[in-house]
This record gives structure tokens, C-alpha cells and sequence, in this order.
């Protein structure tokens, strides 16, 4: 590959890296495993990326490899009893912030099916033709959990709101 290609990957990778970790994040809720499934998908992309560079949204292509690899792992955790206590013996890269500890614990709180359709719309930023295609749904199927998904959120937030100024008035 040109030099002008490398540094065009590392401008694309610069630029779309944050993103693709929000959403491997919001897959997995553990930001070590979410930044190993970034890394992996930004290594399909460099692999491809005289393909990729041409489409119209590659930051969206890697942000989809990212939360298949990130699905692909959920089955392979479901199955290894080993897997799992090895994802869990590692410890975290800096703490998050408030507002992400907050919302992580929401997400986890909502049906599986909910929180993928959630975090594959919101922050994978994919429609939900896309989401129905990954999930092997109909797109109302994906419109129904955003819609309940939504509606959980934004109860399980709202209570927090009010929680913690309740406790800061008090």
C-alpha cells in the first residue's frame, strides 16, 4: 500500500476510533473486550481497505464488523465456561465516566434482544433494515424493541435522575 493510502487509513482510523469502541462497549460492557473487537475490525479494514475506502460510510462498515465480531463472541462465551472466567479476570483500562457507568448499568438491565437493537441503532449507528438483516428479523420486530427498549431507558434513567437528586436535596 502507498504511503498516501497508510496515511489515509490512519486518518480514517484516527478519526473513526471512538466511535467504533462506544459501540463495541455498549455490546459488551467491558471496555477491554470492546476495544480488542475494534482492533480486530480495524484489521478486516486494513486488510480491505482499497474496497473500503470507497464506500460511502467506512466508519459505519467497520462499526458493523466490530458488533458482528462483538455477537460472535456473546456465542462463544455462551458455550466455553472457560471463556467466561477468563473475560472476567481482566481488569479495566481506566474508570469510565459517570454518565457511561450509568447507562451500561441500564443497558444491562434491559432483555438482550432490546439492547442489541438499541446499541447497533444508537451507537452503531445502522438502520433498521440493517439491524433486521443481523438479527434475522422483520425491521418491525427491530422497531418494536427499539421502541420498548427506549421506553425501558428511559424509566430506568429517569428513576436515577430522581434518586440522585433526591439525595441531593435531602
Amino acid at each position: 500500500m502507498s504511503s498516501s493510502g497508510e496515511q489515509e487509513f490512519a486518518a480514517f482510523y484516527d478519526g473513526t476510533w471512538r466511535r467504533t469502541v462506544a459501540c463495541a462497549y455498549g455490546m459488551t460492557g467491558e471496555l477491554s473486550a470492546a476495544e480488542d473487537l475494534a482492533q480486530e475490525a480495524y484489521c478486516q479494514a486494513w486488510r480491505r481497505w482499497r474496497t473500503v475506502s470507497d464506500y460511502d460510510d467506512a466508519g459505519a462498515w467497520v462499526r458493523l464488523v466490530a458488533t458482528r465480531l462483538a455477537v460472535s463472541r456473546w456465542r462463544r462465551l455462551r458455550i466455553s465456561v472457560d471463556s467466561i472466567a477468563w473475560f472476567h479476570h481482566h481488569d479495566p483500562v481506566g474508570p469510565p465516566s459517570e454518565a457511561t457507568v450509568l447507562l451500561v448499568a441500564a443497558l444491562k438491565q434491559l432483555p438482550e434482544a432490546q439492547r442489541r437493537a438499541i446499541v447497533l441503532h444508537h451507537l452503531g449507528d445502522l438502520s433498521v433494515s440493517d439491524i433486521a438483516r443481523i438479527e434475522a428479523c422483520q425491521e418491525g420486530t427491530v422497531k418494536s424493541r427499539l421502541s420498548r427498549g427506549r421506553a425501558a431507558l428511559a424509566d430506568l434513567l429517569g428513576a436515577t435522575a430522581e434518586s440522585e437528586g433526591e439525595a441531593t436535596h435531602v
